[in-house]
Formats: structure tokens, C-alpha cells, sequence
């Protein structure tokens, strides 16, 4: 260690609104804050993304807590349910409104209130259907203006630094130099697993840096096999890419799910039809695409342009006629389980905590309510980011990460991930088969075995993107196989499914 070295009282890896969160509630407690971020401002952070909005409790929180474990599949725990619903409405009062002054959509009474999938009333605060940079944007923007917070975009956490069961800062990694970060407490914001898939709603590099960091460190994780995919991705002619994702706010609204003959398919699955879970829509949407060819998202029901003009305009970005139906399909979306953190985003280490959707919180279960996301990143990110403060940097001896073979090849990261994604596409998607997931799990620890060799002698974001996406995914695979239940996101396949699929092809 050099006299040098960077320090903070609290370092935060990940620039979503838990990261943000936490960074402001450490800052707010007096601590000097660094925060870290792979991602370049802002479009690189998940929460820019977001469409749908956040849910509030309005006044009856007990009704959205029966909603938030209803969709879950009766999985969440409620304490931490509890813990989201009853600090909802402080949190974004605080921050979002009176911090940040985010100018949520109006109607002639107020907040212009929508309602969501799995959602028993209106109860989601929204700025169109863009909510996520609407918050975003201000928030980093204010963190930028105060003194005690130091934002470092486009730098990569390599490794946690620890000792005997402490986590005393880490590996940061910009512009090809590498070096330690010690910190008092260290708080994991790292975002999603989009990148484990071909087809997914997340910005670029989102490899599970997060989970992969706190359980090589030794950190428990929880519920990995809980992989959220959201129903309404509008996706190419091929049904390949994603062009962009659909809010569940559309169907909220009036949008309707037909196939490719041009029938309604969702009161065939659920009482809801297209307001039920995710997780039903998704199977729902996928099964019907395989039997009938696509599925569209019809508008017609609704002033579309009107209503969702930023959507409208996506529509012509992408050169889809939104009047002929918008094409969908499922694709990755959130990862319910993750590090697992007790109500202060406390990890089973000293000084570590986890927040967002690199954390399991106990809030999903199973299946995550829509519109949660940006709601739990906020209540967590808040209560983490007071705990983690008034520790004191205690540097110590940091890993030597080698550099001292060859380059590799300028395909090899790449190649490596087709391989990754196109088994998780395969066997860990939305409906899973316990004889694929052992072969996944085959192919994953191989995949795994070959990234360690080269990790141990060379050093470069991509490569510790490519070890931690292989140990995410076997993470998932591992988790998968090991539930033998059906429930929420994790669906196995059954024969009966098996047999009404083949009814519906013919």
C-alpha cells in the first residue's frame, strides 16, 4: 500500500438510485463519500432506463403490501415488505420531492396516479413513460454540486478488499490502471445480470459485478433463481433484439396482448388477463409466440401518442407502426434475489453492504411487483447509506492482481459470453427443465474453470466482467436446480405444459 492510495469513508459501487441513495444518506450523516461507477452518465445506470414509474403508499399501505406479497406468489417476506411500504411515502417526499423537486405528471387534482400489473388501485407516480431518467438525471446532477461526494464514472470494481471476514474497500479499475479504494463501509449498487442474456431490457454491462464481488468474498446470496423477464420487450421483425421496452403502464391503460391470429390470449391464463404478474404474462407471451408466430400489443384502445408520446416516438425511432400492434416477446429483466441483506442492506460480512437489485431484500420473493424497483433502490439505499457511515478507513495490504501474460485475443471476452448467454437463453430462461439446468450447470462450470485460469495472471475490466457474469450465471443455474418448486419466475416445465403446447401448434 502506497501513502497515496485512495480512501473514503464510505465507498459506493454503482450509480443507479440505491447507489445514489446511499451515497446521500452517507453524506448527509457527515461521511466523506466516493462513489463509483462502471457506467458513463447517464444512460449507463439501470434506473436511467426505467419506464413505469414508483409506487406509493397513498393511504392504504396495507392493501400494497397485500399486493407486493400476492405478486410475489406468497414468497415475499413480509418484514421487509413492511420495511418498503411504511417508508415509501417519507422517502420520496425527502428525496424526490422536496431534494430534487422531480416534476411527477399532474391531473387536475394532483399527481396523476397510474396503475400497474398486479396492482389493486392507481398508486405509481410517473413522468410519462420515462420516469427512470427523470430521476436519475437530477439526482446525479445534485450529488455532483455537494462537496463531500466524489463521483468516478467510468471505473470498475475489480475486487473487494478483505480480511478475516472485514471488507475494507476495492479494486478500482479506469482507464486500464488498477488500484485500491479503502473505505470504511463499502456499498454494492452494481445493478442487474442483463448481459447473462441475449435478449434483455438492461443497458450494456450489466454482468452481475455485485453479486459475483460479494460471493467470492464470501458473502451469502439468496434466491438467484428468481430471474424476473418483463412481458412487453418490443423486439425486431427477426424476434431477435430488443428495441426497447413497453411499460407495463400500456396495458395498465387499456393495451391489449393478442397472437399472431389476432386473438386476445390473456383471460385464457389469468382472472387479471394482461394485469396479472409478470411472471404470468411472460409464460404467456412466450407460449403463445411459439405456438401462433408473435404476439402484438395493441393500443387502439388507448390515445397512445397522447398518453405515452415518449413511447410513441421509440415507435418511430425503431420504425414500428404502433397502429398495427407493437411486436413484444419476453426478455430479461430483473434479478429478484441477489447478496443477501437484512433491512439495512447489512451483508453477512463486516462493512459490506448490498442495495438494489444486486441485493436480496426479502421484498420480491419470487416475482417483483411492477414499479417496486426504483421504490426498494431508494428505501434501501437510504437506510444503508446512514449505516454505513461514521466507520473510518482502515487500509491494509490489497491484492496483487497480476499482469504479467500476453493480451488476449480481441474476441476472446466476447466469444466467452455468446457461449454464457446462449446457455442461459437455452436452460435458465423463463421456463426451466431440472435435466437442462444440470447441463447448464455442466457447461457453466467449465466456462467458469477456463475464466479463472486467465484471471489469475491478467487484469482487465472485460475479463473480471466475463469472471463475474460465469460466476453469476452459475450462481442462477446452481440455485435453479437446487428448487424443485414451481413458483413465480422459477417455472419448470411440466408434461402437461409439454402436451398443451403441441395442442396449440396443431
Amino acid at each position: 500500500m502506497t501513502d497515496d492510495a485512495l480512501t473514503a469513508d464510505v465507498l459506493v459501487v454503482g450509480s443507479g438510485i440505491a447507489g445514489l441513495a446511499a451515497a446521500l444518506a452517507a453524506a448527509r450523516a457527515g461521511d466523506e463519500v466516493t462513489l463509483a461507477t462502471k457506467a458513463t452518465r447517464p444512460e449507463g445506470a439501470s434506473s436511467w432506463w426505467a419506464q413505469g414509474g414508483i409506487a406509493v403508499s397513498r393511504d392504504d399501505p396495507e392493501q400494497f403490501k397485500r399486493d407486493i406479497v400476492a405478486a410475489s406468489d406468497g414468497t415475499a417476506d413480509p418484514d421487509a415488505v413492511g420495511v418498503l411500504v411504511e417508508n415509501a411515502n417519507e422517502a420520496v417526499e425527502d428525496v424526490l420531492l422536496e431534494t430534487l423537486d422531480v416534476e411527477f405528471d399532474q391531473n387536475g387534482s394532483g399527481h396523476d396516479f397510474t396503475r400497474e400489473a398486479a396492482h389493486s388501485e392507481d398508486r405509481i407516480l410517473h413522468v410519462d413513460a420515462s420516469t427512470g431518467k427523470h430521476v436519475h438525471v437530477p439526482f446525479l446532477n445534485y450529488l455532483d454540486g455537494r462537496e463531500d461526494v466524489e463521483i468516478r464514472d467510468d471505473t470498475a470494481a475489480l475486487e473487494l478488499i478483505r480480511h478475516e471476514g472485514r471488507v475494507h474497500g476495492a479494486m478500482l479499475e479506469s482507464d486500464g490502471a488498477v488500484e485500491p479504494c479503502f473505505a470504511g463501509s463499502v456499498v454494492l449498487a452494481t445493478g442487474g445480470i442483463g448481459d447473462l442474456y441475449p435478449r434483455t431490457t438492461n443497458p450494456e454491462n450489466t454482468t452481475g459485478d455485485g453479486v459475483a464481488m460479494a460471493a467470492l468474498a464470501g458473502a451469502e446470496v439468496e434466491d438467484m433463481e428468481y430471474v424476473q423477464f418483463h412481458p412487453t420487450a418490443c423486439v425486431t421483425e427477426d424476434g431477435g433484439d430488443v428495441a426497447f421496452l413497453v411499460s407495463e403502464a400500456v396495458r395498465g391503460e387499456g393495451g391489449l396482448l393478442r397472437n399472431g391470429e389476432g386473438e386476445r390470449f390473456m383471460p385464457d391464463y389469468h382472472a387479471d388477463a394482461e394485469l396479472a404478474p409478470r411472471d404470468v404474462v411472460a409464460r404467456a407471451v412466450k407460449s403463445e409466440r411459439e405456438a401462433t408466430g408473435e404476439v402484438t400489443l395493441d393500443v387502439s384502445p388507448l390515445d397512445f401518442a397522447a398518453e405515452f408520446p415518449d413511447l410513441a416516438q421509440r415507435c418511430e425511432e425503431h420504425d414500428v407502426d404502433w397502429t398495427e400492434g407493437i411486436p413484444v416477446a419476453p426478455a430479461e429483466h430483473f434479478l429478484c434475489g441477489g447478496v443477501s441483506v437484512d433491512d439495512r442492506g447489512r451483508t453477512t460480512l463486516d462493512r459490506l453492504y448490498a442495495v438494489g437489485e444486486c441485493a436480496r431484500t426479502g421484498v420480491h420473493g419470487a416475482n417483483r411487483l411492477a414499479s417496486t424497483s426504483l421504490l426498494e433502490g431508494l428505501v434501501w439505499g437510504l437506510r444503508a447509506g446512514a449505516d454505513a457511515a461514521g466507520n473510518d478507513p482502515d487500509p491494509i495490504e490489497a491484492p496483487d492482481l497480476l499482469e504479467r501474460d500476453p493480451d488476449l485475443p480481441d474476441r476472446f471476452a466476447s466469444d466467452k459470453f455468446h457461449r454464457l448467454t446462449r446457455v442461459m437463453d437455452e436452460y435458465v430462461g423463463v421456463e426451466r427443465d431440472p435435466d437442462d439446468l444440470r447441463r447448464a450447470m455442466a457447461v457453466l462450470r467449465r466456462l467458469k474453470g477456463e475464466v479463472d485460469a486467465y484471471v489469475r495472471t491478467r487484469t482487465s475490466r472485460s475479463l473480471y466482467e466475463l469472471r463475474n457474469a460465469s460466476v453469476t450465471a452459475l450462481l442462477v443455474a446452481r440455485h435453479a436446480a437446487e428448487n424443485d418448486e414451481s413458483v413465480g419466475t422459477h417455472n419448470l416445465v411440466s408434461d402437461e405444459r409439454d402436451e398443451r403446447r403441441e395442442q396449440m401448434a396443431d
